[in-house]
């Protein structure tokens, strides 16, 4: 499918732009997390840097440039579009980032409470009493950043309160057992989880954990799965760090080059689609996006992941984020709170939704 981008160039002069001093640009950055996002298939399948290079713009991700990662914990680079974790996005944005939300995605993510083999819990109610791993705050370079970053933390303490509330329960219910901060090295992303270890030496009764590189974790380890928290189909039980995950832009791209945003969601748009009738496509990239084997990203994302990768700002994906912000302010993973309706800007959205309905119909 090739992109026209003449059309685009037309359909962009009808985009407001606030600013009358708006500077060129000449690089665009992004950020996502080691997950499946329609955003990294779109870098992949190099749409996104084909979108830019006839206006002479290089994309260029954080993920290649490790002198610059701190942006994706402070969003403090003007021309960075992010699509990630939620703890750190609303966690930055109450420190006052300057930054707004243009779209929201959810993928389940094999969000498990895992527990030793002969431990008989099967079920949310068997929590009851039990010792769940806490891993700690993080030490940050990042003073600001200890809360929102640490996300081992934040994640494994809202998956054991949804799976406690399927069953009546509350985190008064069980007692929470500190453990390492889960700071375990990019390359091996299990290290996240840093309870695995105190479970499987019987520290601990069972551990929160998410995702293709906790499949491969849980193995080594010879712990299995107790909880399957994706099982459970009301989606409040499931709210975390990646559901909803926020595609966030800094707020002075968006008033400068509106039309960039929302060429780059369209692009995103178009690898969702894509994405739909192509399966083993999507699992080969996401081995390298996950850093995991084709078995953990088959067993953590299962075969219908790839149907619903596109973003919106529906009013239930905005309320259960709604929800993740509460829960983040109750625990103390926020300095303050905001508005989260005014954090929300529909429009780069809408014109990208738009494009993509045009071009169906052409097609």
């Amino acid at each position: 499918m090739t992109v026209h981008l003449p059309v685009f160039r037309q359909q962009a002069k009808g985009i407001s732009v606030s600013s009358t001093t708006a500077q060129a640009i000449d690089r665009l950055w992004f950020t996502r997390c080691p997950v499946p996002t329609a955003t990294g298939l779109a870098h992949k399948l190099g749409w996104l840097e084909s979108e830019f290079a006839a206006d002479g713009i290089a994309l260029s991700t954080l993920q290649d440039h490790r002198e610059l990662a701190r942006h994706h914990y402070d969003h403090q680079l003007p021309t960075l579009i992010r699509e990630g974790g939620n703890l750190l996005a609303i966690a930055a944005r109450a420190q006052g980032a300057p930054t707004r939300l243009i779209g929201l995605t959810w993928i389940d993510e094999w969000q498990t409470i895992l527990v030793r083999p002969d431990s008989g819990i099967s079920e949310p109610a068997h929590l009851k009493g039990l010792r769940l791993a806490l891993p700690a705050f993080i030490e940050h370079p990042l003073h600001d950043h200890i809360r929102g970053s640490s996300i081992a933390r934040g994640m494994s303490l809202h998956g054991y309160k949804g799976a406690l509330k399927i069953a009546g329960l509350t985190l008064d219910d069980v007692q929470l057992v500190e453990v390492g901060s889960g700071q375990g090295g990019r390359e091996d992303l299990g290290g996240l989880w840093a309870g695995i270890e105190q479970l499987a030496a019987g520290k601990v009764d069972a551990v929160y954990v998410k995702g293709a590189s906790a499949v491969e974790a849980a193995q080594r380890q010879g712990v299995v799965v107790g909880i399957n928290l994706d099982t459970y189909p009301d989606l409040q039980y499931r709210v975390n760090n990646g559901t909803p995950r926020p595609i966030t832009v800094h707020e002075q791209l968006l008033q400068e080059h509106p039309e960039l945003v929302a060429r780059f969601l369209y692009q995103s748009l178009r690898a969702s689609e894509w994405a739909k009738t192509n399966l083993e496509g999507v699992r080969k990239v996401l081995e390298g996006e996950t850093r995991s084997g084709g078995i953990g990203v088959q067993q953590a994302y299962g075969d219908q992941f790839h149907l619903s990768l596109a973003p919106d700002l529906s009013e239930q994906r905005v309320h259960l984020f709604q929800q993740q912000k509460n829960f983040m302010l109750i625990h103390g993973l926020l300095d303050r709170d905001f508005d989260l309706d005014a954090w929300i800007d529909r429009g780069p959205l809408e014109t990208a939704i738009g494009w993509l309905q045009t071009e169906r119909k052409a097609a």
